[in-house]
C-alpha cells in the first residue's frame, strides 16, 4: 500500500490509559514504529502530547469510544491534525488482540491513507451542542416529573387531567397550591380556574373532590418543588444557548429557517447544535442525510432488497426533525403537511414522520448553504405533478362510489 503520511500515530485510548503508536518513514525508505503508553490526566496528556511533537508527527487517529475521546481531543486538536474513526472502520482479522496491536493497525491504516474521520465540530459549537443536548435530557426528566403528579392525582381519585389539558398550566398549578395549601372544597378549589378554563368549573367541581391524604400531599409536594426546580434549570440553559448560539445564527437567518413548518426557535437551536452553520463537511443533502440516521438502509442480497430501515445516525438531530415533522403534520396548506398525509396514508404514521424530518433536513441543508428564502410548494404540489394520473384516480374513485362521472371542462372567461 502507498504510503500517504511520513510521521502519524495511532492511539488506544482507555479510561487509565493510552497506548500510542508512532510510524515514521525514514530516509533510506523503511517504516519505524515506537510505542508508549501514557496515562489519562491532564499533565499525561501534555507529555503525550510533546512526545509526539518532538517525533514530528502531523496526522493522529483515535477510535471513538464513547467521550473518552475527547480531553484527549481537546489538548491534542491545537498542535496536530485529528481523525476520530468509527469503530466499524476498524476490524481486524481475527487472532490475536491487544492494545498494542491496536495502536499500530490505526497508525498503520492512518499512514496509507485508509481511514476517515468522523464529524467532530469545533469547540463553540461542541459547548453549544452540550447546552442543547443536556437541556433535552432536564426537559424529559421534567415530562416525567409530570406524569409522576398525573399518576399521584389519580391515585387520591382527583380526576384534574381528565377536564383540565394541561394540570402545570396557571390554573392547574393555582389548584395543586391551594390543595397542598389545605384546601379541600372543589368548590373554592374550582374557582381558581382562569380564562376558558372557567367554562368547565362544573366539571371541575366533579373532578376536585377526592381523597388526598397526608400521604399524596407529601408526594406532590416533593414533585412539584423538582418540576419547578427543572424549569428553573430549563431556563437557565436556554439562556445559555440563545448567547451561544449568536456566534452561528443572527436575526436574518434564524426568520429564514423559523419559516419551515413546525420549526420554531427551539428546532433551529438544536439543529444547528449538531449540524452547524457551515455544510462544507457534507458535500450534498443525501451525505447529511445519510449522516443523521434519516435516510433508508439498503441491505442486498442475491439481488433482492431484505431491509430499507433507516440508518444509525446523530439520535439528537433526528429527534428535533422529528419533533419539528410531527408539528408540520397538523399543517392544512403546506407541503410538509401534503407529504405527510400523502405517506401516511401508504407507509404508516411513523414512516411519515420520518420521511418529513428527512426533508426538513434538506431544506435547513439548503437554507444554510445558500442565502435564500424558503418558498413553500403548497399542498397541491403532488396533484400538480401528474395531474391526469390524479384525475384518473379521482374519477375511479366516484365510479367504485357507484357514480357515473362525466367531466366537462371547465370555462374560462373570455
Amino acid at each position: 500500500m502507498d504510503i500517504m503520511f511520513h510521521h502519524v500515530a495511532g492511539l488506544d485510548v482507555h479510561h487509565k490509559t493510552i497506548v500510542a503508536c508512532v510510524r515514521s518513514v525514514q530516509p533510506q525508505g523503511g517504516v519505524v514504529e515506537e510505542v508508549r503508553t501514557f496515562g489519562t490526566m491532564t499533565r499525561d496528556l501534555l507529555h503525550l502530547s510533546d512526545w509526539l511533537a518532538v517525533l514530528g508527527v502531523t496526522h493522529v487517529a483515535m477510535e471513538a469510544t464513547g467521550v473518552l475521546w475527547k480531553p484527549v481531543w481537546n489538548i491534542l486538536e491545537d498542535r496536530f491534525q485529528l481523525l476520530l474513526v468509527n469503530p466499524r472502520d476498524l476490524k481486524q482479522v481475527p487472532g490475536r488482540k491487544s492494545d498494542v496491536r491496536d495502536c499500530q493497525w490505526l497508525a498503520q491504516l492512518l499512514q496509507c491513507g485508509l481511514l476517515r474521520s468522523s464529524f467532530v465540530p469545533p469547540r463553540p459549537q461542541r459547548e453549544l451542542r452540550d447546552l442543547t443536548r443536556q437541556r433535552a435530557q432536564v426537559t424529559a426528566e421534567h415530562t416525567r416529573a409530570v406524569n409522576r403528579i398525573h399518576k399521584t392525582l389519580e391515585d387520591a381519585n382527583i380526576k384534574l387531567g381528565a377536564v383540565a389539558s394541561d394540570i402545570m398550566g396557571k390554573s392547574g398549578r393555582a389548584m395543586l397550591h391551594a390543595l397542598l395549601a389545605g384546601e379541600r372544597d372543589p368548590h373554592k378549589l374550582a374557582d381558581l380556574a382562569e380564562a376558558r378554563l372557567r367554562g368547565k368549573i362544573p366539571q371541575l367541581e366533579k373532578a376536585l373532590e377526592g381523597r388526598l391524604t397526608d400521604h399524596h400531599a407529601f408526594l406532590l409536594r416533593q414533585l412539584l418543588d423538582h418540576v419547578e426546580y427543572l424549569e428553573r434549570q430549563i431556563d437557565a440553559f436556554s439562556a445559555r444557548i440563545e448567547v451561544c448560539l449568536r456566534p452561528f445564527v443572527d436575526d436574518a437567518l434564524m426568520q429564514r429557517l423559523d419559516a419551515i413548518p413546525g420549526v420554531n426557535r427551539r428546532t433551529v437551536e438544536n439543529v444547528i447544535a449538531e449540524i452547524g452553520t457551515d455544510m462544507r463537511p457534507f458535500p450534498d443533502a443525501e451525505h447529511l442525510s445519510s449522516w443523521a440516521g434519516l435516510c433508508p438502509g439498503h441491505e442486498e442480497s442475491a439481488g433482492k432488497r431484505i431491509r430499507n430501515r433507516t440508518t444509525k445516525g446523530n439520535r439528537w438531530l433526528r429527534r428535533a426533525l422529528c419533533e419539528a415533522a410531527w408539528a408540520a403534520s397538523h399543517t392544512k396548506e403546506s407541503y410538509l403537511g401534503a407529504q405527510y398525509r400523502r405517506l401516511a396514508a401508504r407507509r404508516g404514521k411513523k414512516k411519515a414522520v420520518v420521511a418529513v424530518g428527512h426533508t426538513v433536513l434538506v431544506i435547513f441543508y439548503h437554507l444554510l448553504r445558500t442565502a435564500v428564502a424558503y418558498q413553500d410548494l403548497g399542498a397541491d404540489h403532488f396533484d400538480k405533478l401528474k395531474p391526469e394520473q390524479y384525475r384518473r384516480y379521482l374519477v375511479k374513485r366516484l365510479e367504485s362510489l357507484g357514480y357515473q362521472v362525466t367531466l366537462t371542462p371547465k370555462q374560462t372567461a373570455a
